[in-house]
């Protein structure tokens, strides 16, 4: 039998249930570590924006008052003491956009294979990866060395041979394999940057186009590479970033000392805002006297190098705007 239960007892359960007081709300109460932890964090973050701003000072401060139209659009001349730097700024804005069309569909060609078609436990897809992390930590000059060695003495001289007779054409240091070795240079961060936005595709998607009938890859082609091409923008804008600026592999695969003329086929030298900068600084028996062109050069790299990356930034900012009414 079932014990009764008084009307009197089920109120008085109701009523104190009723009369309960709410929790209290949970307030957090930092303590001593984590204060030194936001203090320090706050300060290294203080210390690298300042010494940022000290930089760019004083480079602004140097090369403002050498900027002119007659320094942006003429030669050098008189043993680089004096004319602009016109040739430079052509060739670095040439090699890097031969670098970026270089190193953008490979790197977007190989995260779309490790993330899209290699099996998780491909030992394939390990070696990849493995790969691309020790290449991002060979130093730059190393990366000189390999393009001097295959891509200038090996490739260019079986170009030579095959298509020319052995005259020397492509077996010399040109703007052409200055260009693929920073794509070697870069290709990791361009990997690295891709992998991460595929990954980040919701797996509904995919899904959804399978079971319409799409195959793989024009789920690929017309699902996932439109959603993640904010991220694949970001590393071409991290490789721009990380190969305007690099000096040490193209001293050996194409930048040129002195050359006023423009390059005008893919086998000729260039001249490097990069590599200018540092036969300025290095090279000049009168300091003194080069130092505007030198600060100037280099204000006009930095400011080269912001206007790249802006490119990249607005078609990015442009690609997701499109694509938000189809979400």
């Amino acid at each position: 039998m079932i014990p009764a239960t008084s009307v009197a007892e089920v109120e008085g359960v109701a009523s104190s249930d009723s009369v309960r007081k709410p929790r209290e709300p949970f307030v957090r109460r930092d303590g001593l570590v984590d204060k030194l932890l936001v203090g320090g964090t706050g300060a290294a973050s203080f210390v690298m924006l300042a010494m940022l701003a000290i930089v760019l000072a004083d480079i602004v401060r140097g090369g403002a008052a050498k900027l002119s139209l007659e320094f942006l659009t003429e030669a050098p001349a008189n043993g680089m003491t004096a004319g602009g730097i016109f040739p430079a700024i052509v060739g670095t804005v040439l090699l890097t956009l031969l670098m970026t069309l270089a190193a953008v569909p490979a790197g977007v060609a190989t995260a779309v294979y490790l993330t899209e078609y290699a099996p998780s436990q491909s030992t394939l897809a390990r070696v990849v990866r493995v790969s691309i992390a020790n290449l991002a930590g060979v130093p730059s000059i190393v990366f000189g060395l390999f393009g001097l060695g295959f891509f200038v003495s090996t490739l260019g001289r079986a170009i030579d041979v095959t298509m020319f007779g052995g005259e020397l054409t492509f077996a010399r240091p040109s703007l052409l394999w200055a260009a693929l070795t920073l794509s070697v240079l870069t290709l990791p961060v361009v990997v690295v940057a891709t992998e991460e936005a595929l990954r980040a595709v919701p797996r509904e998607l995919r899904d959804a186009s399978l079971a319409l009938g799409a195959t793989r890859f024009e789920t690929i082609v017309r699902v996932v590479l439109p959603e993640a091409l904010g991220g694949i923008l970001t590393g071409a804008i991290l490789a721009v970033s990380r190969g305007a600026g690099e000096v040490a592999p193209i001293m050996f695969t194409g930048a040129a000392y002195f050359l006023p003329q423009l390059p005008s086929h893919l086998n000729d030298a260039f001249m490097n805002l990069g590599y200018h900068v540092y036969v300025l600084a290095t090279q000049s028996p009168d300091v003194e006297k080069t130092k505007p062109i030198l600060y100037g050069t280099a204000l006009v790299l930095l400011l080269l190098t912001f206007l790249l990356n802006m490119v990249a930034v607005t078609l990015r900012s442009r690609t997701r705007g499109k694509l938000k009414p189809a979400l």
